[in-house]
């Protein structure tokens, strides 16, 4: 049986969707091989000016290393906390558990200007201010939400007469973790850390309370400069994350498959 045509007026929304979300990405690499020293479009010749410049700017080059670090240090405490609580709420029934469920989810709900507000004023009460842990340690709340929604799928979907077996088998409850559930959960795990590893190196609105001049994280660094000038640089940092991002997503659904990943699905 042939397979049937896409009826064209719903190809071309297609078309014109993607043109829309590519649109603004193509610009900003086009702004980055600008040979002026100002943002224009279109220019009369093409530079590598502004990607030397990044080289040359070491400020953006250690905001960059430290997002990546405590991205990834904030994205790993948020699943240690969140496979654990999500594995929970989604096996047993106690009582409070939705009033739980709600407050750990709080974060997606709070806009980020009250929860930086909230996070400075409590950092300064016990000294975390302007320090690299309580930066840590803010991101950690605002991206465990992610991580607990598709641990709490991924366990939701997982057949727990599995581990009854093991243990009557004579497993250990530690064994019957290791072995048998966090295997079978890992996909949510694992795209539960990398949606939170992408928001907490992406975040800003929080991060400006938090981080101070020796704690700035990349977004925060790239806000202060386009408020003091504009340049192509930024557009050249921006152009370098949107291939990395790229890459890594390749190499993701190359490997693993995004859909697996993203979803939650085993």
């Amino acid at each position: 049986m042939s397979g049937r045509r896409t009826p064209w007026p719903l190809l071309a929304f297609h078309v014109a969707f993607a043109a829309f979300m590519l649109a603004p990405l193509v610009m900003v690499a086009l702004v980055s091989v600008t040979d002026k020293g100002y943002v224009s479009l279109p220019f009369d010749g093409a530079s590598w000016r502004w990607y030397r410049a990044i080289a040359e700017a070491p400020d953006f080059v250690d905001a960059f290393w430290r997002s990546l670090g405590l991205a990834a240090a904030a994205a790993t405490l948020a699943t240690l906390l969140a496979v654990p609580a999500g594995m929970a709420l989604a096996w047993y029934r106690f009582p409070g558990r939705e009033a739980v469920l709600g407050l750990l989810l709080s974060p997606l709900m709070v806009p980020h200007v009250v929860l930086g507000i909230a996070l400075l004023r409590f950092l300064t009460q016990i000294g975390g201010s302007s320090t690299l842990w309580g930066l840590t340690a803010a991101h950690t709340v605002i991206v465990m939400p992610y991580v607990l929604r598709l641990v709490v799928a991924a366990a939701t979907g997982y057949d727990r007469s599995v581990s009854q077996a093991a243990e009557s088998l004579g497993a250990s409850g530690w064994t019957v973790f290791r072995r048998i559930e966090l295997p079978l959960i890992a996909p949510g795990v694992a795209g539960g850390w990398i949606i939170a590893f992408i928001n907490s190196f992406d975040e800003l609105t929080m991060s400006i309370f938090v981080a101070s001049a020796a704690t700035q994280t990349l977004p925060v660094k790239m806000y202060n400069h386009i408020a003091n000038t504009i340049d192509p640089l930024l557009a050249s940092v921006s152009t370098v994350l949107i291939v990395l991002t790229l890459v890594l997503m390749l190499v993701l659904d190359r490997f693993y498959g995004l859909d697996r990943v993203l979803s939650g699905k085993a």
